[in-house]
């Protein structure tokens, strides 16, 4: 089952195996899941840079050209979504499948990308890659309940879970009870079983975001599988600490704010006062990679945007 290169997929039961996408170069920062059954479905495709590493695990797990059905993904973020374009063009026979909100984006790229540009400039090209357009006839819209077809009487059952963005969905597996977060519970460091929360611009809302973390709870999964990074089975303990965890966050850039800090001055606040919390602190290598992936500065300014925001509504 290894892959010629990079790392081997994990199988982690009920025909499900994990794909580290190797964003970055990085081990255990972003995943891609295939869900090998009557209807080979891939959850996530990773950056379009790691479109050959996820191109030879799927053909380690005797996924040739033609039988890949179905492309999954969370929301349109470039490292969960940016290899759609190069994966569609690879396996033909795959409908690309994407919350309604988010699928104009990969069928006309063009505006997303010149977004990201601008936010993340060189890094752009060094560590995700360009969105290759896909064609319209190949792009299935969810809807919130909407079902993705596995084969056999499996299925996704999709449904909205917006606040870390407005196009993201979870997706609950009607055999194994997996659920596929996205990064609407945070993100998992699997070596030092740290959570964080992923509260990036423009779309980061708190209230919103918990709501999602309560549907997920409704559904009772029997395992997270987290993009980033694997899976996790404390179920109910996982989604309790995302909720504390962005309650802590964006409190903490509260207090900021009332203390007349700049934005600046509350990535300094919340480094120190999460210094003690995360055990990534003490694996400068594994914190590394972690900054590059959600970076403290990125989930700042997210949650100061979203402060904004509250403060306008109030009018103060």
């Amino acid at each position: 089952m290894d892959n010629e290169q990079g790392i081997a997929p994990v199988d982690l039961g009920g025909d499900v195996w994990l794909i580290d996408t190797q964003m970055g170069g990085f081990d255990g920062i972003t995943a891609g899941y295939l869900i090998r059954g009557e209807r080979p479905a891939l959850v996530e495709t990773g950056a379009a840079k790691n479109a050959d590493d996820v191109e030879r695990a799927l053909a380690g797990l005797g996924i040739g050209p033609s039988d890949l059905a179905t492309v999954v993904v969370t929301h349109i973020h470039l490292d969960h979504a940016g290899g759609v374009g190069d994966i569609a063009a690879r396996y033909p026979s795959a409908q690309v499948v994407v919350h309604e909100a988010g699928a104009r984006h990969l069928v006309d790229p063009g505006k997303l990308m010149r977004s990201a540009r601008m936010v993340f400039g060189s890094v752009l090209d060094e560590v995700f890659g360009d969105l290759r357009p896909t064609d319209a006839e190949r792009v299935t819209v969810l809807h919130d309940g909407d079902r993705v077809d596995l084969g056999g009487g499996r299925c996704l059952e999709s449904f909205d879970s917006p606040g870390h963005a407005r196009h993201h969905v979870g997706l609950l597996d009607s055999q194994t009870g997996d659920l596929y977060t996205g990064d609407a519970v945070g993100v998992w460091t699997p070596e030092t079983e740290d959570l964080r929360p992923a509260t990036p611009p423009p779309e980061f809302d708190l209230e919103t975001a918990i709501a999602s973390i309560g549907r997920m709870r409704e559904r009772t999964p029997t395992r997270l599988l987290f993009s980033h990074f694997g899976p996790v089975t404390d179920v109910g303990t996982t989604l309790d600490r995302s909720v504390e965890e962005l309650r802590l966050w964006v409190e903490l850039v509260r207090e900021a704010r009332a203390d007349g800090l700049d934005v600046d001055h509350a990535v300094a606040r919340v480094r120190e006062r999460t210094a003690d919390r995360y055990r990534v602190r003490a694996e400068p290598e594994v914190e590394a990679k972690l900054e590059l992936l959600s970076s403290t500065e990125a989930d700042v300014a997210g949650i100061w945007r979203y402060l904004d925001k509250q403060a306008e509504l109030e009018g103060t």
